[in-house]
């Protein structure tokens, strides 16, 4: 007797709610599609954001990038004006930054940590996890989506956040950032002053061949002419020039002495006008070998001697300024390195940090009625 009452209130109740739903609800989802289909679409996102949305969890790091060689003074900047600090190692940073969300760093991680199989697990909820094997290309997008790395322009810090669906893997994939960003740092800085380093070897190569040359030309010219120096015999055949020209003075200033008392062809004086014209001879044979129209004499010597040797120096000078470049460059490179100093290590997240569940529910809610909304406004229009 119980069960036949049980029975009947069940298939009453039954009948009741099936009644409600063919008179209530059927009625004004056919009268209200749009608003129907906002309450089903805010229902079921919430379903997912409350009940399957995966945890993920988010490894958080905070470094800066500095050089390691002790520079002189920069000039402050305007960012270094308006933010109270330095910003040297900006352009260093924002170059990591870019490293760190480049294709080869996804190549990197997936080769280590195996991303691509890690994102694309069956315990990922279908709307979260990546696809499976994916293209690179594919790959990078949705890394692009779990991994940030930005810029704090006023503290001068790079903040590196690296989502995963466990703690743990979390944690690796930051660590895995800021090692390889070091690395990477470091292997720029190491393969510029490489290329310095053979940039200056090879001038002072040449620089040294051609020092060479220069100086084997002086030594060829002195050979050939037979001078020492011919700067060194010009200045010796002017000083024997000024030595005649005096002594000719002096034996002019007697002849003019002697022709006061004795006869024009007295031995004195006839001697003394023989000295007068051996020494102008004298004089006049040693300026021809300092200068002639005919060339091939001692001051066109003198200034092809001069030529000579002033490129020689010159040669001599960048020759020797490229040797202490060269040895600039080697110690620059040996000591300059760029270490990245971690204001923050990479941290073991304890709870997930996304996704926001109530936020996430009720955004969607709201964007679904706003939708309902202005479709319902639409049509009424």
């Amino acid at each position: 007797m119980k069960h036949e009452v049980l029975d009947l209130k069940a298939s009453h109740l039954a009948e009741r709610s099936s009644r409600m739903v063919k008179e209530g609800v059927l009625p004004f989802m056919r009268k209200n599609p749009l608003l129907a289909g906002a309450l089903l679409f805010a229902l079921l996102s919430s379903i997912y954001w409350l009940f399957i949305a995966s945890n993920r969890y988010v490894s958080e790091a905070h470094v800066i990038v500095q050089r390691t060689e002790m520079s002189a003074g920069v000039a402050p900047d305007i960012t270094s004006l308006l933010t109270g600090g330095t910003a040297t190692n900006r352009g260093d940073q924002l170059v990591l930054r870019d490293y760190l969300l480049s294709m080869d760093m996804v190549r990197k991680l997936d080769a280590e940590l195996g991303l691509a199989k890690y994102y694309s697990s069956w315990r990922i909820d279908p709307f979260s996890k990546g696809p499976s094997n994916p293209t690179i290309e594919e790959l990078h997008r949705y890394y692009l989506s779990r991994v940030s790395v930005e810029y704090d322009d006023y503290a001068g810090v790079l903040i590196i956040k690296a989502e995963g669906f466990d703690p743990s893997m979390a944690q690796a994939i930051s660590k895995a950032l800021v090692r390889d960003g070091e690395t990477f740092m470091n292997s720029l800085v190491h393969g510029l002053a490489r290329d310095q380093v053979a940039f200056l070897e090879k001038e002072v190569t040449v620089l040294g061949r051609r020092a060479m040359d220069a100086r084997r030309a002086v030594l060829n010219y002195q050979n050939h002419n037979s001078l020492v120096s011919p700067t060194a015999a010009a200045e010796a055949i002017t000083a024997i020039v000024a030595k005649l020209e005096a002594q000719r003075t002096q034996i002019q200033t007697q002849l003019i002495a002697m022709q006061a008392y004795l006869v024009p062809d007295h031995p004195n004086i006839v001697e003394l006008e023989q000295q007068i014209d051996a020494i102008s001879e004298q004089i006049d044979e040693e300026n021809a070998k300092l200068a002639s129209p005919q060339g091939n004499t001692l001051n066109r010597k003198v200034e092809e001697f001069q030529r000579l040797e002033m490129e020689a120096q010159f040669s001599q000078d960048l020759y020797k300024t490229a040797l202490v470049a060269l040895e600039k460059g080697r110690v620059e490179g040996t000591r300059t390195i760029k270490k990245m100093s971690i204001v923050q290590a990479p941290t073991l997240p304890e709870y997930p940090g996304k996704p926001s569940r109530l936020y996430q529910t009720f955004l969607y809610c709201i964007m679904a009625m706003l939708v309902a909304g202005v479709g319902h406004l639409l049509l009424a229009i």
